[in-house]
């Protein structure tokens, strides 16, 4: 049956390639959106990471939730011994860098006007290493050697005029709850995919965090591992071997819970996309299946008439068609990849994404599991076409699909 199915295929050119149209387009539809939308979530995930939150970060047991509220219960005091330890449970291959920091909150004031910020003391040279995706639009990074240097976000700058040079005040609360401040020189000014984050926060060295706060403490040690795919697997064996230092541990998605909601929304519109590609091919395909059937009506009365049964000719139209959809979501694979991989080497131009000033270049990514999934709404898109049109031709009385032939 295979033999004469592919007969029957080639014997028909017109609509055989009006079928085949239908499926590739759909075929590469799928390919293309799924590409791009997996690199949504690849480089939003990796512009999180290497700005603001790292692959890791380890807490004092509570402070997650109720840190911001007496974040005074919730240090790491011994964190330079911490690092170390937490290091040496990570492999050399998957470790890149470890870095503390220090938050806090207060307000800054330019001379005239002060707007609330929230802080972090961090130790520039380490944090350096992994915030590759802090983007420097007027100014420079902050060093070690900045003890009164301050960075900040870009809309914060804006709000308070800000520009690298001028000098602001730093006012907060110190961990006995007694009102401290302290001049700073800006810096830098930086620029992150958060438009919230950049309108409310600024970098200052560590040393001077907890000088400001006349404390010797951490909040948090940040982790940066060298691919992100290995952070769930580092996350449970630190979460393993930190339990009995009363630590917790959270991943940058636990961290960013916008970006869940982000990738949840881009999902269901990619779902959305698929059902609507199913069913165009579908219908493109069923138009093509039953002009062809139409046509070749006599020819299955003639199979009846020879003793062929109704369940043969309905085998035959199906088999047709699954070879059919094999063809054709196999061309629009290897079509899919070939536009995907030229589309990437040109890229895309993207404007910035919700609640962000900063553009980027998209590429589609060729993700295994999209290229079956456009493979099996290409095939069983097709079949189910076929379906409806084989009965009908099947249950035909035999004279009068005999007709056809007159």
């Amino acid at each position: 049956m295979l033999k004469l199915s592919l007969r029957n295929i080639l014997r028909q050119k017109i609509h055989t390639t009006m079928s085949l149209i239908s499926i590739i387009c759909g075929v590469v539809g799928i390919i293309l959106a799924g590409g791009w939308v997996n690199d949504i979530f690849i480089q939003l995930g990796e512009a999180l990471i290497h700005s603001q939150s790292g692959h890791i970060q380890i807490y004092k047991q509570g402070y997650f939730h109720e840190g911001s509220r007496s974040p005074e219960k919730y240090l790491i005091y011994d964190f330079d011994q911490m690092k170390k330890t937490v290091a040496q449970q990570i492999t050399v291959e998957k470790f890149d860098s470890i870095t503390a920091r220090l938050n806090f909150s207060g307000l800054l004031n330019n001379g005239r006007s002060d707007l609330p910020i929230v802080g972090e003391g961090i130790q520039p040279e380490n944090e350096g290493q992994f915030s590759t995706a802090l983007k420097i639009t007027d100014g420079r990074q902050l060093t070690d050697q900045d003890k009164f240097g301050l960075m900040l976000g870009r809309g914060l700058a804006n709000g308070l005029k800000l520009k690298p040079g001028d000098t602001v005040t730093l006012l907060t609360n110190t961990i006995e709850g007694t009102l401290n401040s302290l001049d700073f020189e800006v810096i830098g000014i930086f620029q992150t995919f958060s438009n919230d984050y950049d309108a409310r926060t600024i970098k200052i060295s560590l040393a001077t965090a907890q000088e400001l706060l006349s404390i010797n403490a951490v909040n948090a040690l940040v982790i940066s591992l060298k691919e992100t795919k290995d952070t769930d697997q580092i996350t449970a064996l630190l979460k393993n071997k930190l339990d009995s230092f009363d630590l917790e541990v959270r991943t940058w998605t636990e961290l960013n819970d916008f970006y869940e909601k982000t990738v949840d929304l881009y999902k269901s519109q990619f779902g959305v996309l698929q059902l609507i590609i199913l069913v165009m091919v579908c219908l493109s395909v069923a138009n093509s299946v039953n002009m062809s059937i139409y046509e070749r009506t006599g020819e299955f009365g003639t199979m009846l008439a020879l003793g062929n049964r109704s369940m043969d000719v309905f085998y035959l139209i199906i088999s047709e068609n699954l070879l059919l959809g094999c063809i054709g979501a196999s061309l629009g694979i290897a079509i899919g990849m070939f536009l995907a991989l030229t589309i990437s080497a040109i890229g895309i131009p993207m404007p910035p994404p919700p609640n962000a000033d900063l553009g980027y270049i998209a590429q589609i990514r060729i993700v295994p599991s999209v290229l079956l999934l456009a493979f099996l709404i290409g095939l069983f898109a097709t079949v189910i076409a076929a379906i409806m049109p084989a009965r009908k031709i099947a249950r035909l009385p035999i004279v009068e699909a005999l007709r056809q032939n007159y």
